[in-house]
């Protein structure tokens, strides 16, 4: 039951993400058809009985997520700004938080587990592009020169797409119609590598890994993570070369949150798979 809860929380999780992308850059009527469905879904995850442990001693971390939604609510209304990947898992971390001053076990773990997941991707956020950036380390730009938009460059090539490098992110194609294009940003997929990371934390910290399983992981989660962007990069490119630059935003809006979903489930069930070690308690 544990195991399904999770791969529903993971479909919850994808349709969440799904819905907020589709309102901030695609359809706002298939945003909140995902959201209903996310909703939906909620009702399948079987809780458990409420415990009985007072949950007055997790008044304040509640109120800290609490603090948390808010504040971010309240951010976006005052600034106009759209809502985005880091709004999402910040807004997702506050009411990760909030679960815990529920008194009910298995709804703490669904929220133990966002927790770590979007901690995780807050953290790496903030020490890859923020940190980095007041340190003067050109991280991202080198990545995305580097790591996405020279083997992209180079795949394309090989399969006869005209393709040239015009700047350190930018790219000029020509196909049915001239196009200029930058990869660089959340184009890079950095943000879904942290994201999948952040949910092999979450689930390691729930079920027994040892360090080698959790670490193996993290290398295979960062692999795999890495080689979908770059094949998520090269469709949206033919398609573009094929059938337009607004063919290929359309693709853009939907194709990336639909990968992340198919690659997150792979990776849980591979998860799945590997043996525990369980833990003996001493009677």
């Amino acid at each position: 039951m544990k195991k399904q809860n999770i791969f529903l929380f993971l479909l919850i999780l994808a349709l969440f993400l799904g819905g907020t992308v589709e309102i901030s850059e695609g359809s706002t009527v298939l945003g909140i058809l995902l959201l209903f469905l996310a909703l939906l879904t909620t009702s399948k995850i079987n809780f458990g009985n409420p415990d009985e442990e007072d949950k007055s001693n997790y008044t304040m971390i509640m109120l800290l997520g609490l603090g948390i939604v808010l504040s971010d609510i309240l951010f976006n209304t005052a600034s106009h700004s759209r809502l985005g990947t880091l709004d999402i898992m910040t807004f997702l971390f506050g009411l990760s938080l909030i679960t815990f001053g529920i008194n009910n076990n298995e709804l703490r773990r669904m929220g133990t587990f966002t927790a770590f997941m979007s901690a995780t991707f807050l953290i790496l956020f903030l020490v890859f592009f923020s940190l980095f950036n007041r340190l003067n380390i050109d991280f991202t730009h080198f990545f995305d020169h580097y790591f996405v938009l020279l083997p992209v460059v180079s795949i394309l090539n090989t399969m006869q797409v005209p393709i040239e490098i015009i700047g350190t992110e930018t790219v000029r194609m020509t196909g049915v119609e001239e196009m200029s294009v930058i990869i660089g940003g959340p184009c890079s997929g950095l943000y879904s590598m942290f994201m999948l990371i952040g949910i092999i934390v979450g689930y390691t910290r729930l079920e027994k890994f040892d360090n080698k399983q959790v670490y193996a992981m993290l290398l295979i989660t960062a692999a795999v993570a890495y080689t979908s962007n770059i094949f998520r990069i090269i469709s949206l490119y033919l398609v573009g070369y094929s059938y337009g630059s607004q063919t290929m935003m359309f693709v853009h809006t939907h194709l990336g949150w639909i990968i992340f979903t198919v690659v997150a489930g792979i990776l849980l069930y591979i998860l799945n798979k590997i043996p525990r070690h369980k833990v003996i308690q001493n009677p």
